[in-house]
């Protein structure tokens, strides 16, 4: 096989990976293997998996250096199945998990006709749109949102030291979730109070992340929709929102925060930003991910200047991270 097919074959079988995968994080393989190496029989015990099919999955995570084997039928944890462990810093088991299960898999099992339709196909795929099968199936919700959470951490306690929040004395985090953002500021601004506006089925959880980083007497959650109303404030955090929705509704979303603003104010938008068409990133690959999935996209930053424009606002500031995510800051027009 040449380079260039071998290099294709990858791509063609670059699913199988993301379904090994899935099925480590599921089967919590990284957390069995954290203290000790396993048998492919005592780890299908603690699981309640064949123990052939488990030797199989273990044979190919080693060949991925996803597990490390010594030839003794004993299998080991390596630093990239690490990654998969539950709960600790720098885990990506959730958002292994929900690139895995039907919200996102059936849906880009029809990727091709998305394109023909220049839409999401997750009515055929799920049955209704990806919110409504969410509200349907609270538990895969609830994992999306965690898996959310997992990618937030540490890009959130960078966007802190990068943002200035000097006489800001109210910072609302629109479709905020359990509100990571903007904990992470309140954390190292102890005069800032916040607000975390989301759907009311997100306020047990909300409240408790607000609880238990001690911030539940400066941090307050509204149940509602970013479409209808958003409390009033100083500081508008829209963290991975915008891509979720088609343009029209981003302007809405957008106006709403320029409503709600403070005289002064001013909206951070965190996206990743496109670049120049053939420039190497995870932009362009995401952005299809929205195709896939949701009625949203990844933009570039005058498309942005668009979306503001018609909002009533205007970019001010551009701020990049570590990451390919950037800080795009607005004021009000």
């Amino acid at each position: 096989m040449t380079p260039l097919a071998h290099r294709m074959m990858q791509m063609i079988t670059g699913y199988w990976v993301t379904q090994i995968v899935h099925a480590l994080a599921e089967l919590k393989i990284a957390d069995h293997l954290a203290d000790d190496r396993l048998t492919a029989g005592e780890l299908a015990a603690l699981t309640r998996s064949d123990a052939d099919a488990m030797f199989r999955l273990l044979r190919a995570a080693a060949s991925l250096e996803l597990a490390s084997y010594d030839g003794d039928g004993r299998f080991g944890s390596t630093p990239l199945l690490e990654m998969l462990r539950e709960g600790v810093p720098h885990s990506l088991r959730d958002i292994a998990i929900v690139n895995g299960s039907p919200a996102h898999w059936l849906s880009w099992g029809r990727f091709p006709d998305a394109v023909r339709a220049g839409e999401p196909q997750t009515k055929a795929a799920l049955g209704s749109d990806v919110w409504a099968y969410f509200a349907a199936n609270p538990e895969e919700f609830e994992l999306f949102s965690r898996s959310m959470t997992e990618l937030s951490e540490g890009l959130c306690h960078e966007i802190a030291e990068l943002l200035d929040t000097t006489g800001v004395a109210t910072a609302v985090d629109v479709g905020g979730g359990n509100g990571t953002l903007l904990h992470a500021l309140m954390k190292s601004d102890a005069d800032l109070r916040g607000v975390v506006l989301d759907l009311p089925g997100v306020a047990p959880t909300a409240i408790a992340a607000a609880d238990e980083a001690g911030l539940s007497d400066r941090c307050e959650f509204v149940g509602g929709s970013f479409f209808d109303t958003v409390p009033e404030g100083d500081l508008f955090l829209l963290k991975a929102v915008l891509h979720n929705w088609a343009d029209d509704s981003c302007v809405e979303i957008l106006t709403r925060c320029r409503e709600a603003m403070r005289p002064g104010g001013r909206v951070v938008v965190v996206e990743m930003p496109l670049g120049p068409v053939g420039e190497p990133g995870f932009a362009p690959l995401l952005d299809l991910n929205m195709l896939a999935v949701v009625p949203g996209r990844e933009r570039d930053l005058a498309h942005y200047d668009a979306l503001f424009a018609a909002a009533g606002l205007r970019r001010a500031n551009l701020t990049p991270t570590r990451s390919p995510q950037s800080l795009i800051e607005a004021v009000a027009e």
